[in-house]
């Protein structure tokens, strides 16, 4: 990488960071002070902005680096990601936006309380709350050290390793000057630079092929040193027994993991009323439909422009193939064209990655301060005031664990990991909101179960699977203690999440109260005494 290079890019770089510090401190001098306004931004943004906020905080350096990166090495079988992302939103659209609006303030734990017992909920779904937010951290940070460290010309270790405690200073910073507002804003810009970005480079790679979608995907196929099979399913997913039901359970996962990330339901209290949070989910599917098939043509462009080899060469995991296929397209290494290009995409990645880690961490610290601290500390009743000044601190540790993870799994896909944290969404937070809001018998017991019974399961098999250890491309490569041969566990731990919440009912002491269900079911319904 020329110096060149590296010296637009980090002004770029600069630009965003010196611009998003301003709308931070902007919005923290605007409403100081209480639980809604650091929470949900005062509930005062409409269904469009929220829309492109959530569109914001949904398209991660997972879905730009991450994604991309996995079609130009797997075809097919990368582009599968892409399609479970953007279905998961049917899921969000029809089962969750409306409801959780209606029901809830700040965190799913009120969604839940709503008719069960709170201390024992709170505390289940924060501590679910908070893995799941940390895990989508860790996905956030590796695509950065990526993108950094190959701007830097591949320095290695060391570049990653202080770009992610970079970053995460930044994510505390963002959400301790100006909580949701700030936030918010963060994430329409990010979108906006994020979805011209995209366009741009899909509009360059179809006129580089002349508009011939089979031309693209015929050289993508010869370059990616794969053949034919590179346009068929099996690649990743269809080696073995095991691979295929990786497969099942990853698209599993991905499928109804959304609904159970806490900074996408979050996003939800943002807007006034439940129908500005349906009309929200409806902006949202429209960009993100958008821009996931824009990733698809920039997958196997980068296969068809750069050959499978070269993105290989950059990194195994393949998150640096947008990048360098801007290089390309912009004139090769060396033009100005080409530098501009490359600046310009490694600018809105990086503005795309700092977006999303503010709005997760934001949810994170939320749950640490609206749930657990509340539930477990006497002190949490002194007022929202305090509640708010615990949320800050909380975002500071939450920063610190999501940077010391960041650093362990920093040779792994970023696709991949936020699967992973997919994956734990939809075994612990999906089956007890689903419960909480549709079973009639619901009890507390069974909302404690079910959360455990999801969490424990996943996290407990993602330290058990290849992931950690046993494989060349695991964190610990050196040492095998992988018991699960599966890389994701959504196979077992989603229904396990289910399975127990449906135990723990039958099994519980205190029947459930069908007064409180009735109220929780007017209120999702209606909106009627919705904060």
């Amino acid at each position: 990488m020329t110096g060149t290079h590296q010296s637009t890019a980090l002004v770029l770089f600069g630009v965003f960071v010196v611009v998003t510090l301003a709308i931070a401190t902007w919005a923290g001098r605007e409403r100081r002070g209480s639980a809604e306004e650091f929470y949900a931004g005062g509930r005062l943004f409409s269904p469009l902005e929220n829309g492109f906020a959530i569109a914001g905080d949904y398209m991660s350096a997972a879905s730009f680096l991450g994604i991309s990166g996995l079609i130009a090495l797997y075809g097919y079988d990368g582009m599968l990601y892409s399609v479970g992302f953007l279905v998961a939103w049917l899921v969000v659209l029809f089962l969750v936006a409306e409801l959780v609006r209606n029901c809830g303030r700040f965190t799913l734990a009120d969604v839940l309380v709503a008719r069960l017992r709170e201390r024992p909920v709170r505390i289940a779904s924060g501590i679910s709350s908070v893995t799941v937010s940390v895990l989508y951290l860790v996905a956030q940070m590796v695509g950065a050290g990526s993108l950094v460290a190959l701007l830097l010309g591949g320095t290695g270790d060391r570049a990653r390793g202080w770009t992610v405690v970079g970053v995460g200073a930044l994510m505390v910073l963002y959400v301790t000057l100006g909580g949701m507002r700030a936030t918010t804003w963060i994430q329409i810009v990010k979108a906006v630079l994020l979805m011209g970005g995209t366009i741009t480079l899909t509009v360059l790679v179809l006129v580089r092929f002349h508009g011939d979608l089979s031309a693209l995907l015929t050289t993508a196929a010869d370059r990616s040193g794969h053949g034919r099979d590179f346009l068929a399913p099996g690649l990743k997913y269809g080696r073995d027994l095991t691979s295929r039901l990786d497969f099942v359970s990853l698209g599993l996962a991905l499928v109804l993991g959304t609904a159970g990330l806490p900074h996408i339901l979050a996003r939800f209290y943002t807007v006034p009323t439940a129908r500005a949070a349906r009309r929200s989910a409806v902006w949202a599917i429209a960009l993100i439909g958008g821009f996931y098939l824009m990733t698809i043509v920039l997958g196997f462009g980068a296969a068809a422009v750069l050959g499978g080899d070269a993105v290989r060469a950059a990194g195994s995991a393949g998150n640096t193939a947008v990048p360098l296929l801007s290089l390309d397209l912009g004139g090769g290494a060396g033009s100005a064209g080409g530098t501009i290009l490359f600046a310009v995409v490694a600018a809105v990645a990086f503005a795309t990655i700092l977006a999303v880690v503010a709005g997760v961490t934001l949810a994170s610290s939320a749950s640490v301060a609206h749930d657990l601290y509340a539930s477990l500390s006497r002190r949490g009743a002194r007022g929202p005031h305090g509640e708010v000044a615990v949320a800050r601190l909380a975002a500071a540790g939450t920063g610190a664990v999501a940077i010391g993870l960041g650093l362990l799994a920093q040779h792994l896909n970023v696709a991949f990991l936020v699967g992973l944290a997919f994956a734990v969404a939809a075994s612990a937070n999906l089956p007890v909101l689903l419960y909480t809001l549709f079973w009639r018998r619901f009890t507390t017991r069974g909302a404690v179960w079910s959360v455990y019974g999801g969490l424990v399961p996943a996290v407990l098999l993602v330290v058990l699977s290849p992931v950690v250890s046993g494989a060349p491309g695991a964190i610990f490569p050196g040492l095998d203690f992988a018991l699960f041969p599966l890389e994701n566990p959504g196979l077992v731990s989603v229904p396990a999440g289910f399975l127990a919440g449906w135990l723990g009912t039958r099994l519980s002491p205190r029947p459930a109260d069908p007064a409180a269900h009735a109220e929780t079911e007017v209120r999702a319904l209606t909106g009627a005494g919705a904060a």
